[in-house]
């Protein structure tokens, strides 16, 4: 029985990625041109929804986006609102104001809520579903780790960012003979940098499912030298630690909901490559936020619109409570009670890593 609905809102959370504006977009269009709904959209994410910042998404809002990087509503992975920083009585203190956000829109007339974020923004999503606000997710980001879906959109477009990186560290480390080192983002997932690391040539890929041993590297670069492949390019996740050792911490951000910013770890192979490879200069790249930015890739323009379409859908649908997945080459859902908290992560005995290993990449176990 199709759900008789007549505005919807939506809001991008978490890390900007590209493709998200492809799904603002498709979600627009999709519920004008095809259900005549009204659509808002929140700016900042939850903030916007706590604060009642809101603007109106039209077919002209929407048009020429399609490719572009980032989001129109902005984004924000500091606010949680079941945990949101207020100030009481001179104090800043943190509070449950997602009952805020719930009054906002139903003074607004919104019948469901679009929410696109990864694992934290849908987190809150599912926190609002059980509050009985009708939510869907669209699941976003460059890290792919969120289980319930074959793939993230953004995931491409940062794969191939890193993958022309690795490209031009090639060709200036055969040059100079140096050792090259590409430190890509991901968190606790080694996606980037092994899809990366087949796609860009690297001749040795360290993930974080896979603790390396600094020794093993050392051994690759050698036997490479005897071969008279006189460099080494490497690619390394941002999670990535040594056996018997942990992950390189770049900052705490005290105010956000996940307050570790990994970040570091290239710079820490390098110094220890150093100590045992006398005969190379080793450098150290990281490639950081231009993973996040830049024109979207066709592969995620087309994914982020299927995802969109799907969302308004479901919507229409009255299927609730769940987000927007790919399954095979098929969309589907899954309901937000099974998305959160599964992460995937790379099988170390899986096919990828057993292709790139048979080509003779190194992980360095």
């Amino acid at each position: 029985m199709e759900n008789k609905i007549k505005k919807i809102a939506l809001l991008t959370g978490g890390g900007d990625c590209p493709g998200l504006n492809a799904v603002i977009r498709a979600v627009t269009r999709t519920a004008i041109l095809k259900y005549g709904y009204e659509v808002v959209g929140y700016i900042f994410g939850y903030r916007g929804l706590y604060h009642n910042q809101k603007v109106n998404l039209t077919l002209d809002s929407v048009s020429g986006i399609l490719h572009k990087g980032g989001t129109i509503l902005y984004s924000s992975n500091k606010d949680n609102l079941f945990d949101y920083l207020v100030e009481e009585n001179g104090q800043r203190v943190r509070k449950d104001v997602s009952d805020v956000a719930i009054e906002n829109m139903k003074k607004e007339n919104i019948d469901a809520l679009v929410v696109i974020g990864g694992d934290g923004t849908l987190t809150s999503a599912r926190d609002f579903s059980r509050k009985g606000l009708n939510v869907i997710g669209v699941p976003k980001t460059i890290d792919n780790d969120l289980a319930a879906t074959e793939v993230t959109f953004g995931f491409n477009s940062a794969l191939e960012v890193a993958t022309e990186a690795l490209g031009r560290l090639h060709t200036t480390a055969e040059s100079h003979r140096r050792v090259m080192i590409l430190e890509v983002m991901g968190r606790n997932a080694g996606w980037i940098a092994l899809e990366a690391g087949i796609a860009g040539s690297a001749d040795v890929i360290v993930i974080p499912e896979i603790p390396y041993d600094t020794n093993k590297i050392a051994e690759k670069i050698k036997k490479r030298d005897k071969e008279g492949k006189l460099f080494t390019v490497i690619v390394i996740a941002e999670g990535a630690k040594p056996k018997n050792g942990d992950v390189v911490i770049n900052r705490i951000v005290e105010d956000s909901p996940d307050p570790v910013r990994l970040g570091g770890i290239g710079n820490k192979l390098a110094n220890d490559l150093e100590k045992i490879i006398k005969d190379h200069e080793i450098r150290c790249t990281i490639l950081g936020h231009l993973q996040r930015g830049g024109t979207t890739t066709t592969y995620d323009r087309i994914l982020s619109t299927r995802y969109g379409v799907a969302a308004v859908e479901m919507a229409n649908k009255g299927e609730f409570g769940k987000m927007v997945c790919l399954r095979g080459d098929k969309i589907s859902s899954e309901s937000l009670e099974n998305v959160i908290g599964k992460a995937k992560l790379v099988d170390e005995h899986g096919e990828l890593v057993q292709v790139a290993k048979s080509i003779g990449v190194s992980f360095g176990d």
